[in-house]
């Protein structure tokens, strides 16, 4: 069983929903990501889903496309990133960790050696945007033996023969964008969100994590009402940016958010 499975089982038998909070590594400078990132599990986060600095983020709204600039002045590479994952695995044995990224900087590693060295480095799961199922079977040879879960998205726009193959080539959870378009964008309408849900798990046993369009503690907790996971990224990239002079200040701001959000799911 990978660390993901064993932490929503974890979950479920306590009765609660993950909170998954996303952040770029890297971003404001490559210091700040590892003490962040114990500092969110120290707030309430479940499992940290960690973004690798590419310079044509398709699927990122402007906020997150300025955080992956920012990391890629200090010139954070992939290698790097599973650095920061190795290091946060010094004291952090627990905690899934997912890389969300882009395929050209895996592409260049090789599949097979980007697999050994993020199972090296503890990593539990990989997002990548833009490779569909259907072209993925190389890489995903190369991630299952190590017990790595490849996460899919899955739309409102998605049909029922999609839900049925993102459903079968997806491991770990099943990553749901809750609106349509970028990160950041549109309007969370969580009626719409529980009817698309109940589909999706007609289809599939694996948990199913909400994304996209979660700011606050009363969103998380809506979300959470129907949701597996609660998934934020824009609202803590966003204060990341407002604080990037000050990064002494960033740790604390995000886990006052991701704080009140935890209490707030746990109310349900």
């Amino acid at each position: 069983m990978s660390r993901i499975s064993r932490r929503f089982k974890e979950l479920k038998e306590q009765g609660k929903v993950a909170l998954v909070p996303f952040v770029t590594a890297g971003d404001p400078n490559p210091e700040v990501t590892v003490p962040l990132m114990h500092a969110m599990v120290a707030a309430g986060a479940d499992i940290i889903e960690l973004g690798v600095p590419f310079s044509d983020p398709m699927a990122d709204g402007p906020v997150i496309q300025r955080a992956s600039e920012r990391a890629l002045i200090h010139g954070v590479s992939l290698s790097d990133v599973l650095g920061m994952v190795t290091g946060f695995r010094e004291t952090d044995q627990e905690t899934p960790v997912i890389l969300m990224g882009y395929l050209n900087p895996i592409e260049v590693m090789g599949y097979a050696q980007f697999a050994e060295a993020s199972a090296d480095a503890g990593v539990d799961g990989v997002l990548t945007v833009d490779i569909p199922p259907e072209e993925a079977e190389e890489f995903l040879d190369a991630l299952r033996p190590r017990l790595i879960d490849p996460i899919f998205l899955l739309a409102p726009t998605s049909t029922e023969d999609r839900i049925k193959i993102i459903c079968r080539a997806a491991g770990g959870f099943v990553y749901y964008v809750s609106v349509k378009g970028i990160t950041g964008a549109g309007h969370l309408s969580v009626g719409e969100v529980a009817a698309k849900l109940a589909n999706i798990r007609t289809h599939t046993d694996l948990p199913v994590g909400v994304g996209f369009g979660i700011k606050d503690a009363n969103t998380a907790q809506a979300v959470a009402q129907v949701g597996d996971a609660v998934i934020v990224g824009s609202a803590l990239v966003s204060r990341i940016e407002a604080l990037a002079e000050t990064p002494e200040q960033i740790a604390p701001a995000l886990s006052q958010l991701l704080g009140s959000m935890r209490g707030a799911m746990d109310l349900i």
